[in-house]
């Protein structure tokens, strides 16, 4: 059993099975789904989680409590990843008061239309219930992701359960040195991304807060240098780059449009500018969104197809408008046999991005490389170095 402190308990779990969260990003290591429990004089478990995981859950709570029985559960996010067990729970320990706010209940009915909730609590924005020496502190955090949710502060031990906050990908193992940005930076930019608002919010509050360890419900618990996430998530929500450097993506068919871009790649190394090159009909596209926030210069390249361009191409531009994709540099490749049309494209999607500087160099590819385009990015290469 983990332990966050000698009177909080952590009972939640690690998903190895699963392939795709949320349906749509690849976590090849996995997912932890958190959950705590405040041992007082009551006894308070903070979430519930996926229904994948409901029984080993339940096995946790039940060794936790030692022949005790919990008060309260509290819940801070209805998305069903932390959810879907609360029948369960509910049904096994039918004297709990399910703590929330009006919006959580309205989605409990929904969520839950058989289940009967004899006792509840309403809480409201500042709002405290005391357990006993702990005493926890309701901070409402519309938007982020969900509109009812609310991070937790509990007073005496100055611990923020921050519900999605600073969550990260991958399962929770103990005295893990994976590096935390980047599977956390890619959950935040593919899942809280659009958001980036409501977290300013979220940390103007954090801010009045004395915060000692940060429980989010995926990834780690958080408890040295703070500064150094509270820091990330102030640029990830602020929409600043995190590094200087390039990122490049593109749709190749036949191979002279990718072949293009990592020339391009090899070049901007060869002037000591950093780069990553993302191929974004075979790798992750989630990665490839997340580098292109991280970095202050983008370069998309993509084959004209059917008076467009490539459809992976195309759904990478919505992911990045769906998440307001703004402030950078973006730079084009374009390639066509007969009537090229990409960069016209692509550039009519970037110029609707707020605070975006279009390269004043782009590369047109007429089926395939030669002496022309090595020229042309050159120049822009040179462009992007700069």
């Amino acid at each position: 059993m983990k332990y966050v402190s000698k009177n909080i308990v952590y009972v939640g779990v690690n998903d190895r099975e699963i392939d795709l969260f949320e349906g749509q990003y690849p976590v090849p290591d996995g997912i932890s789904y958190n959950s705590y429990m405040i041992l007082d004089e009551t006894i308070a478990v903070m979430d519930s989680v996926d229904a994948a995981k409901t029984k080993e859950w339940l096995s946790n709570i039940e060794e936790a409590l030692g022949g005790r029985k919990p008060d309260f559960l509290v819940v801070q996010h209805m998305e069903p990843d932390h959810s879907a067990s609360i029948a369960a729970f509910v049904n096994k320990y039918d004297s709990v008061t399910i703590v929330g706010n009006a919006r959580t209940f309205a989605m409990i009915s929904q969520f839950f239309p058989e289940l009967n909730l004899m006792n509840t609590l309403e809480v409201k924005d500042g709002e405290q219930l005391k357990l006993g020496v702990h005493t926890l502190q309701f901070v409402f955090a519309p938007m982020v992701h969900w509109p009812e949710v609310m991070m937790v502060y509990e007073l005496s031990e100055k611990v923020l359960f921050s519900a999605d906050g600073f969550g990260k990908f991958g399962a929770w193992e103990e005295g893990s040195t994976e590096d935390w940005a980047d599977e956390a930076g890619r959950y935040y930019i593919g899942i809280v991304g659009k958001y980036g608002a409501q977290v300013q919010n979220v940390l103007k509050k954090a801010a009045s807060l004395d915060v000692k360890t940060i429980c989010p419900l995926h990834g780690p618990v958080l408890s040295e240098n703070l500064e150094y996430y509270l820091r990330l998530y102030d640029l990830w929500s602020s929409y600043q780059p995190q590094k200087s450097g390039v990122c490049i993506c593109y749709a190749s068919v036949y191979g002279h449009t990718g072949e293009a871009a990592r020339l391009l790649a090899e070049k901007l190394k060869e002037r000591g500018t950093l780069v990553v090159c993302h191929d974004l009909n075979r790798g992750d596209w989630s990665k490839a969104v997340a580098d292109a926030f991280c970095y202050d210069r983008l370069v998309l390249a993509s084959i004209t197809y059917n008076g467009e361009i490539f459809p992976s191409m195309k759904g990478f531009l919505g992911a990045l408008t769906e998440r307001g994709y703004r402030g950078r540099k973006v730079a084009f490749i374009e390639n066509g046999t007969w009537a090229p049309v990409a960069y016209k494209v692509m550039a009519s999607c970037v110029e609707k991005w707020k605070d975006i500087t279009l390269a004043e160099n782009h590369v047109t590819i007429r089926s395939a490389i030669n002496e022309a385009v090595r020229a042309q990015l050159d120049t822009l290469a040179e462009e992007l170095s700069e």
